[in-house]
């Protein structure tokens, strides 16, 4: 069955920007990708410069058909502008590719691959293909020759550059549904873009520009409702499967768990701290994103074990940051989401009952939300406190009723007409100063809770399968407390179509702006997109806009995680550099850092309490030559001496802090959920110390020296040896690598 003629009874209820735009003609929908090939090529011709979302947004159907025809085709000129091209692991090594193909296989079932990058790693990509990308899965790029088409702008900045390349097309994955015949679509999980650039594509259409807008349904992506649901007239062409009763929708990419580190746990313990009840949290995906959703479901759940342990390792008296402008009890308001990335540890917090402060378009509303002069729960005291703020008239005028009914605070079937409210045989004078008359109003008229409260704005979302299946399941009342939007929105305090910088102020407050770095140099600067040498790792995306914001929102900070340490060309290196020859974050916006060992208050802050304040977080291990570096350059006075509290940062302390929870099963490599079965981690475990190993000629020799001695696999090696085809080895090398392997699963 076509998804089209599914039954849906949920009330469509666009946006008004996109009300203004449903009187377009509505798609052409075409149920194979070759013929939706056809129809974009008859309509902007054979030079194709195709926009596609990044990450999971893509199209693949038709992507991949596209990319086909041009091989074919000599006399198409194809370029995509993109960004996230998500490939399936592989690996480098024969070892790796067996230790990867049967996850691989399970854990990406009916994933298809994206043909191009497929071509890209081959170097196989056409003369007539190019693609340009604004932002790199994080290190899949360093040695590929996309470096030369990588675009370096800001995620607000990626809709006016696409425009200046020219785009002609544009494609999405979108969902559907259909109520009382009308069918619409939802850009799911990357409503960033599109939202703004279909209207501009309609200005360019009017002037007689060639466009194309493309949407390709999945049924596997979940429906998101509020700004991400759009008239079908949004779309040119929609490409749905689905009307072949036979066809199966391929499965959406979805990222694995991460493993948290101890290291990441303690970056999550410390910036948890940080984030204040009532305030407004944005965050990244990844491991150290992990880390700090555990840590703030455990100041929620446990919050007496959470504030033993912030006792014993002296938060308040070595950061009183914390003090500051943070909280470290549980969450009586909540949270309010505001991230161009809504990953899954926001649904762990929703359902924690922690993502729950809602945040409304009415801006005097929202003002008496934040001083908690009224709450969402509609009573007879909310209307006289709407009164007694001017907002309506002790008398109900037509217009105070319109109005009460936007929010929420009526029922829908309470009519007005004379001064009198009417519900079924109820007629009540509207007089709000008439004791009964108010209690009369409240008994009969009132919802119990205002409507339009939403408690995530996202641009775009990624996650693990079951992040997915938990937004599929949100009942339609829960979806609409998440709305899906522009990423111009949210990354953004100035006006836009959806909602104005008054209205956005007063919605994020108390926010705190949580992203990653790669390093942090001692002035303050922040590495987080490239190398010195220019090489890009991943991208600028939305960093600096957060940390533009929080310089700019009253009562916001930005936070920036990064490890202390790293291992680069197998060798140990601080992340804490005394300088770098590349910065994403320059050290005017230096604000608060975190790393595994603490908090550095850095804004506003002279250089040299800047400098020992980052010193103070460092792994002690490099903390002298940093010191040194500083006081050679004149930035920390010659006779400071690093207090005694702050130098014994290393790994074994931090393990001997958290063993005892960790016995107690808290503060796990994975506490929500692991797509590895126990013997993929083992073997896991041990591969990374292999490679670690032999990353150096001396740690090659020594690690080779140990396998000559290593005996026979035991009984409980053998079946770790079989799932990687270690077994029954055939060859020297194939020999070398058991015993390499045997020694490594034993450290």
């Amino acid at each position: 069955m076509s998804v089209l003629e599914l039954v849906d009874t949920h009330p469509i209820q666009l946006s008004p920007m996109m009300k203004a735009q449903a009187d377009k003609q509505p798609a052409v929908v075409v149920s194979t990708a070759e013929d939706l090939v056809d129809q974009v090529i008859a309509q902007v011709g054979k030079k194709i410069i195709l926009g596609i979302p990044l990450a999971i947004g893509k199209p693949l159907a038709f992507v991949n058909a596209i990319y086909q025809r041009a091989k074919k085709d000599p006399s198409i000129s194809l370029t995509i502008e993109t960004g996230i091209s998500l490939e399936k692991p592989t690996g480098k090594s024969q070892l790796e590719k067996n230790f990867l193909e049967p996850f691989v296989d399970r854990e990406f079932a009916n994933v298809p691959d994206i043909e191009y990058m497929q071509d890209i790693r081959k170097g196989q990509l056409p003369d007539n293909v190019s693609v340009g990308e604004f932002f790199f899965k994080a290190g899949s790029c360093l040695y590929s020759e996309q470096q030369l088409n990588y675009t370096s702008t800001n995620y607000t900045h990626a809709v006016r550059d696409l425009l200046d390349k020219r785009v002609n097309v544009i494609a999405q994955l979108i969902a559907s549904r259909t109520c009382d015949g009308v069918t619409t679509y939802s850009l799911c999980s990357n409503s960033d873009l599109g939202l703004d650039l279909i209207p501009e594509f309609d200005k360019l259409k009017a002037k007689g520009r060639a466009l194309a807008v493309v949407g390709e349904v999945n049924t596997n992506m979940p429906f998101m409702y509020n700004d991400a649901e759009v008239p079908a007239s949004e779309f040119d062409f929609v490409l749905d499967k689905n009307l072949n009763p036979a066809n199966q929708d391929y499965a959406i990419f979805a990222a694995p768990h991460a493993p948290i580190s101890p290291e990441d746990h303690m970056i999550g313990l410390y910036s948890s701290t940080l984030i204040k009840d009532s305030g407004t949290l944005q965050v990244g995906i990844g491991s150290l994103s992990s880390a700090l959703t555990y840590s703030t479901l455990l100041r929620h759940q446990e919050n007496d074990l959470y504030q033993s342990m912030l006792k014993a390792l002296k938060v308040k008296l070595k950061f009183p940051l914390s003090c500051e402008i943070g909280d470290t009890g549980i969450f009586t308001h909540g949270l309010y989401g505001c991230s161009e990335l809504m990953v899954d540890g926001f649904m762990h917090l929703y359902h924690a009952g922690i993502l729950k402060r809602q945040v409304f378009e009415d801006v005097p509303l929202q003002k008496l939300l934040n001083s908690n002069k009224i709450t969402t729960e509609v009573s007879a005291g909310s209307l006289l406190t709407l009164c007694d703020h001017n907002i309506i008239n002790p008398y109900l005028t037509e217009t105070d009723v319109e109005y009460l009914h936007k929010i929420g605070a009526l029922k829908d079937d309470v009519s007005y007409r004379n001064g009198v409210l009417s519900y079924g045989e109820h007629q009540i004078p509207a007089n709000l100063h008439d004791a009964k008359c108010l209690q009369s109003i409240a008994k009969y008229c009132l919802n119990k809770e205002l409507k339009g409260g939403v408690v995530m704005h996202g641009a775009f979302f990624i996650g693990p399968q079951d992040f997915y299946q938990d937004l599929h399941d949100l009942s339609y009342e829960e979806h609409q407390h998440f709305c899906m939007t522009s990423v111009n929105y949210v990354n953004d305090l100035y006006d836009h179509a959806l909602g104005n910088q008054q209205q956005k102020q007063v919605q994020r407050q108390h926010a705190r702006f949580i992203n990653s770095g790669m390093m942090v140099t001692l002035d303050g600067s922040v590495i987080s997109d490239a190398l010195d040498n220019g090489q890009v790792v991943s991208g600028v995306g939305g960093q600096y806009n957060f940390v533009a914001q929080s310089h700019q929102l009253p009562g916001a900070r930005s936070i920036i995680k990064v490890r202390s340490t790293c291992i680069r060309n197998g060798k140990l290196q601080s992340n804490i550099l005394f300088n770098y020859g590349h910065n994403t974050i320059p050290r005017q916006l230096r604000d608060t850092v975190v790393t595994e060992y603490g908090i550095a208050d850095l804004r506003g802050k002279p250089d040299h309490i800047v400098y020992t304040e980052l010193i103070k977080i460092a792994d002690s291990r490099f903390q002298p030559e940093l010191l040194k570096q500083a006081k050679a350059a004149g930035k920390v006075a010659k006779d400071y001496q690093l207090p005694a509290e702050f130098c014994n940062n290393t790994p074994e302390a931090i393990r001997e802090f958290l063993s005892p929870f960790v016995a107690k099963d808290k503060f796990t490599a994975f506490p929500f959920g692991c797509s590895f079965t126990r013997q993929e981690l083992q073997l896991g475990k041990a591969l990374k110390k292999l490679k670690q190993q032999v990353s150096q000629p001396t740690g090659k020799l020594l690690a080779l020296a140990k396998a000559v001695t290593a005996g026979k696999p035991t009984p409980e090696e053998l079946p770790l040896l079989k799932r990687i085809k270690l077994d029954e080895p055939k060859s020297l090398e194939q020999r070398i690598t058991q015993k390499l392997l045997l020694n490594a699963l034993k450290l």
